[in-house]
């Protein structure tokens, strides 16, 4: 039986990054709002934090724009069954972290009904959707925004925003330690170390697996002493990343598959070599020299690189607002051409010189206590500030 006193946010995450970011803030209101309820759908964090979701998140994670088709309906249900929970129970508010495609529509219904809706992290509308803002303004009564440049955009849109800085930021040390990081995953401290992110989505490793794989074996032959070394997200993805390699016939590459770690197998990496999406972020903030990839189904390809007002897709490059770091999209991203930036990332020294500077300095930019900022958004817009 609930409380008077109790006060119920509903938030959705739909994948580990939104997970991330929803965790930290729930932190932050707790300690505002001791009393508080979570309740929607989220991941291993927010669970920690204290969630209870309706299902478990890797049921909503998915990919692509012809990839969803096939499990529309799916979605939808568990869309319209939150919904419907959701306009009885009147939470004192909602919060849609990341995952837009499925948080705008449920967004749109809630503050329809009265109930306020904030958004974590702002759709990319400024990379390829501008005309998503209209259904942004029927939807949100308030953005939490993780990138600076993004306030005046939703201002300017009439949209009310507050930049709350972006988490990672705060989680990873200014200057990473290598030695401490190369000791935990038992690598020796002067080897050459390459370190591969193909994904945490099917998706993406479905797509990058090959090229990937690929990329080690042209790197390994140019250079044996080199140690590479990929973080997993889950069984399920290191399964699948194996099947694809056997497949390819690269299933001798000397590529050492690590139950998760990310942020160790980062920090001890010379050099990465990363599906583009948040990870290209997490391995700017360990200053490292990355080279940046993405691929999807053909057809989603199409229409997507039709829709793009942004030169870059990498997250340090729109950050930068340049290319300080490649990127292979597409049919772009063949094992020869991701090999051949790897190398340069790994051996060229000005270049290592100049990243790291760019990426301190980006760091610093992307600084703030964000659980509290974000919590204090929260709070002002359910008025218990």
């Amino acid at each position: 039986m609930a409380s008077s006193a109790e006060t119920h946010i509903a938030l959705v995450a739909g994948e580990v990054s939104g997970d991330m970011l929803a965790a930290r803030l729930m932190a932050g209101l707790r300690a505002q709002l001791p009393d508080v309820r979570y309740s929607g759908i989220g991941g291993a964090r927010m669970l920690e934090e204290g969630l209870v979701s309706d299902v478990p998140m890797d049921t909503l994670t998915v990919r692509g724009l012809f990839e969803v088709i096939p499990r529309y309906r799916e979605l939808k249900g568990i869309q319209n069954n939150l919904r419907d929970r959701l306009l009885l129970e009147r939470p004192a508010a909602f919060i849609g972290a990341d995952y837009p495609g499925f948080n705008l529509g449920l967004e749109e219904q809630l503050r329809a009904s009265g109930i306020p809706t904030l958004h974590f992290v702002g759709p990319q509308i400024w990379a390829w959707r501008g005309g998503r803002i209209k259904k942004i303004q029927r939807a949100v009564s308030h953005m939490l925004l993780i990138f600076p440049f993004e306030e005046e955009i939703y201002r300017q849109a009439g949209v009310p925003a507050t930049y709350i800085g972006h988490p990672l930021a705060e989680q990873i040390p200014l200057q990473p330690d290598v030695v401490a990081a190369r000791r935990q995953l038992g690598i020796p401290e002067e080897a050459k170390v390459v370190t591969v992110m193909p994904g945490s989505r099917m998706a993406e490793i479905k797509y990058l697996s090959e090229p990937f794989a690929g990329a080690v074996k042209l790197l390994a032959r140019r250079d044996p002493s080199v140690r590479f070394i990929a973080p997993m997200a889950g069984e399920r993805q290191k399964a699948y990343f194996r099947e694809l390699a056997a497949k390819a016939g690269l299933q001798d590459v000397p590529l050492e598959l690590i139950d998760g770690q990310s942020h160790a197998c980062i920090a001890a990496a010379d050099a990465v070599l990363a599906a583009s999406g948040t990870a290209t972020l997490e391995v700017a903030l360990f200053k490292k020299p990355m080279v940046i990839a993405y691929k999807v189904m053909r057809a989603s390809w199409e229409i997507m690189r039709h829709m793009g007002y942004l030169p870059w897709i990498g997250l340090p490059n729109i950050l930068a607002r340049e290319f300080v770091v490649p990127e292979f999209l597409q049919h772009a991203a063949t094992p020869q051409a991701l090999a051949d930036a790897v190398w340069f990332q790994l051996t060229d020294e000005a270049n290592r010189a100049k990243l790291a500077q760019r990426f301190l300095e980006m760091h610093h930019s992307l600084l703030r206590n964000s659980a509290e900022e974000s919590s204090r958004a929260v709070l002002e817009v359910i008025g218990k500030k």
